[in-house]
């Protein structure tokens, strides 16, 4: 069979899903190209390699280039296309490995050409050190080069665009409630999140009947859909999740094959990521009062009066934001907002032109004079100020940046598409967590051919069975840095990390800066002492618990109160806590919809965190995992911290949108987040009190919220209990912790209890391999508990270890008086159950 064959037949099967064909490969546009030379089949061939080929420093846009600089440079006559032709194709490609053709099609004799090329680049954004040559080809008197620098210095590659027109009308979907970015994109589909419109399929079908046809037939109206809903957002940083709704309400990109932009986003609240991850995707989000639109209504919007009309009457007011958000929708997002502003800089700057108006201003706060906080502080250090007051836009230095396997796929094609060969952020790495202990065969292929990809652009690639990044990466980080992530718990334990969505990771990777609009911050401060059978885990749903009973937070999603959404939470009152005790602070942080999370230490737990991770971050090295540079190179900065340890400290006059003062004293039993909100708290008692369902069917013990201490308090709470009556499922966060709990006898211990044991990794957290029984009654020390996460309807309360210990013994939810009384076996070996590894202090340790 012939590639045109197999192609029809690949065709045919992917109309079958509803889904467009993949873009082509390498081989296949070597395929198409051999068409096109022999004047076979030509039309069709022509429409595969303009549209079908992706951009940037794709394998097969490699291909693509080098035959259209052939053809450009009149190497190559081919019938069916001219020279200026196929500078007008490879003008197509955003940058990549289409630049250096481009750039030397300034100086062909063939004015056609040299037209065309003045034309592409000056719509071509990734260029990078290929600036350098347009600017030397200007300095020898290049009159194109010049015309290229003007055109950029004038922003024409901006201006060229449509503004946001006055008003927008719109076909209302509407999901009443809260949409997750579960609902957008499923944990169980995640093996298809970089084939965008074959996961977008999966939209909401765990919400709703028949989601893709109603959206089809909202369609029929004539007007472009806006989703909808009164919560809209939370949960994961899941580009995913807007990728899916682009695909179904956005509008295709020229020469850019199976992937959208635009889009309009309508919530009563969005969550902070998925508003940022909609900004950078070039849709056009808007927080407003809802209420009064329903599934079908056509609502006019006017972006620029900040009014929604349905029925020519107004029905909700809304302010733009941020201020500039009409100029990233114009330029197709914020990503290229940025790269294209630096560009129009930098060629003004060439010119000896001045500052430019063309673009909106970032709305600045005004200084108040007052101190700064200690997220404040490190952001600020981060962009080389003191300080950065809340509603400053400014795009800090990212010392760190994470990936993880289930949206590493996607940060893949981002960072093609962003034509980058190279990291410039200080440290990226790339882990393997979500699919390492049942693998599709995507994953396996991912396995393979991921980690050269990272670790040959200088970034730091895992294995699997590793396990969870987050475990990882916070033994990476450096104090009073900042950082970002692909997976919305990349929390730091020291420093401060500000998640998002695959696109501005990448972004953040390549470029080592991503934008930020620095959020308020929201001091919660711990006092007293810390109570019996009081665990971290109980302080962390003791945040939500106190919240809630101040007023600043609701359960109920209409017109919801949280007045963590979208800020900075900083915790204090706790100095001594170990790092890995503080992740848990700030990990649950993402539960509470916040953007950040700082926890103020004492400089002693942090240079033990430190001492430790440089004997780990070798080990790493000398077991062969790439790139041993990056590696070294973070080596060396810890051990000049260590050789003056400093800590930033907030100031004592420093402004917060809200103080909460926990008591300690008061917490004198466990809390735990009920089915299925990690919002609705409660204690035991509350629990019990109440309808909640008690009996409990399954317990899993694992996740980012652990570590290997709360698998030696569940082990000595099991020690001598026999087999349990739940189905218990133990998954430690990491092989180190595995490889030291096996050694000390803890897996004999759970084997005895009939625990079913998973590699290290994530496991059933995200949902997307190991499932509980279908509506299961679970008790998880995992992040969130979301409709259908972990297994279909299931009912997930989540609380600490030793809570999840006692669940599992008993088959229920215990009184408060039955826990304490079974948690008595830890009493008296605390300081030996929870004590962290320290591979500074394990003789010759080698990673294994």
């Amino acid at each position: 069979m012939g590639f045109r064959e197999e192609y029809a037949a690949h065709v045919a099967e992917r109309e079958a899903l509803g889904v467009p064909p993949l873009p082509l490969t390498a081989e296949q546009t070597v395929e198409v190209i051999e068409f096109i030379k022999t004047g076979e089949f030509v039309e069709e061939m022509l429409e595969l390699l303009e549209n079908r080929v992706s951009p940037g420093v794709d394998d097969a846009a490699y291909v693509k280039a080098a035959f259209l600089n052939e053809v450009a440079a009149e190497e190559h006559h081919v019938a069916a296309i001219s020279p200026e032709e196929a500078v007008r194709m490879l003008g197509m490609m955003l940058g990549g490995y289409n630049v250096k053709p481009l750039v030397n099609c300034l100086s062909s004799k063939n004015e056609k050409v040299v037209e065309a090329a003045i034309k592409a680049l000056s719509n071509t954004l990734l260029v990078y050190d290929a600036f350098n040559d347009v600017e030397e080809l200007h300095n020898k008197g290049n009159e194109a080069a010049t015309k290229v620098l003007t055109s950029w210095a004038n922003a024409e590659w901006f201006l060229n665009k449509a503004e946001l027109p006055e008003k927008i009308t719109v076909t209302v979907f509407k999901v009443p409630g809260e949409t997750n970015t579960d609902d957008l994109s499923p944990a169980s589909e995640a093996f298809t999140r970089s084939d965008i419109p074959l996961h977008a399929n999966s939209m909401l079908t765990a919400k709703m009947d028949d989601p893709i046809g109603t959206i089809k037939k909202l369609k029929e109206k004539g007007h472009p859909v806006a989703y909808v809903g009164d919560v809209v957002g939370t949960g994961s940083s899941r580009k995913s999740g807007i990728n899916s709704v682009q695909w179904h309400m956005g509008e295709d990109i020229p020469g850019v094959p199976n992937k959208r932009t635009g889009g309009v986003i309508l919530g009563g609240i969005i969550a902070p990521i998925f508003f940022a991850t909609a900004e950078d995707s070039g849709a056009l989000p808007l927080e407003l009062d809802v209420t009064q639109m329903e599934m079908g209504d056509v609502i006019d919007i006017y972006p620029y009066k900040g009014e929604a009309h349905k029925n020519g009457e107004c029905i909700a007011t809304f302010k733009l934001r941020p201020n500039t958000i009409t100029d990233e929708v114009r330029a197709g997002g914020r990503i290229p907002l940025i790269i294209g502003r630096g560009l129009t800089s930098k060629s003004r700057s060439v010119l000896g032109m001045g500052s430019t108006d063309i673009f909106l201003t970032a709305e600045q706060p005004e200084d108040t004079g007052k101190g700064y906080t200690l997220a404040q502080k490190m952001v600020g250090r981060a962009c080389g100020m003191d300080g950065v007051r809340p509603g400053m836009y400014c795009e800090p230095e990212m010392s760190t940046v994470g990936s993880q396997d289930t949206t590493g796929p996607m940060t893949r094609d981002e960072i093609k598409e962003l034509a980058a060969l190279g990291f410039n952020a200080d440290l990226v790495m790339q882990s393997f967590c979500h699919t390492a202990a049942y693998p599709k065969p995507s994953d396996v292929q991912m396995h393979h051919t991921l980690p050269d990809f990272i670790s040959c652009r200088s970034g730091v690639a895992l294995r699997p069975g590793d396990g969870v990044i987050h475990s990882w990466l916070n033994r990476m980080v450096l104090p009073d840095t900042v950082g970002t992530g692909a997976d919305s718990h990349t929390r730091f334990p020291i420093g401060i990390s500000f998640p998002g969505g695959s696109g501005i990771v990448a972004f953040a990777a390549v470029t080592g800066s991503m934008p930020l609009t620095m959020p308020e911050s929201v001091l919660v401060r711990f006092k007293g002492e810390m109570q019996p059978g009081i665990t971290l885990r109980d302080l962390v749903n003791a945040i939500p618990h106190k919240a809630i009973k101040e007023g600043l937070l609701t359960v109920e999603k209409k017109g919801k109160k949280n007045i963590f959404a979208g800020r900075i939470l900083e915790i204090e009152g706790l100095p001594d806590l170990k790092a890995e005790q503080a992740f848990e602070l700030s990990d649950a942080s993402a539960e509470r919809s916040a953007a950040a999370c700082t926890v103020r230490l004492n400089k002693e737990p942090v240079a033990e965190y430190l001492k430790s991770n440089i004997v780990l971050l070798q080990s790493m090295i000398d077991a062969g995992y790439e790139d041993h540079r990056t590696l070294a190179r973070r080596i060396a900065k810890m051990e000049e911290w260590l050789k003056k340890p400093e800590l930033m400290e907030p100031d004592a006059d420093a402004e917060y949108a809200a103080v909460i003062e926990i008591d300690l004293n008061e917490i004198t039993e466990p809390i735990l987040a009920c089915p299925n909100d990690p919002d609705d708290v409660a204690t035991l008692s509350e629990v019990l009190a109440s309808d909640r369902p008690t009996k409990i069917d399954e317990v899993f013990v694992g996740s980012c919220m652990t570590n290997i201490g709360h698998y030696r308090a569940l082990g000595e709470v099991l020690k001598g209990e026999g087999a349990v009556p739940t189905r218990l499922w133990v998954c430690p966060p990491t092989k180190m912790d595995a490889k030291q709990l096996t050694e000390e006898g803890y897996y004999a211990i759970f084997g005895a209890a009939g625990a079913r044991t998973e590699i290290p990794g994530c496991s059933l957290c995200m949902g997307n391999q190991a499932r509980v029984a279908d509506n299961a009654i679970v008790f998880s020390t995992s992040t969130r508990n979301f409709d259908n996460r972990l297994g279909k309807g299931a009912q997930v309360y989540l609380g600490s270890a030793e809570l999840g210990a006692v669940c599992s013994l008993l088959g229920k939810i215990p009184t408060k008086e039955e826990y304490l009384e079974l948690t008595k076996k830890i009493q008296g070996k605390e300081e030996d159950i929870y004590k962290y590894l320290n591979f500074n202090l394990i003789e010759d340790y080698k990673l294994n």
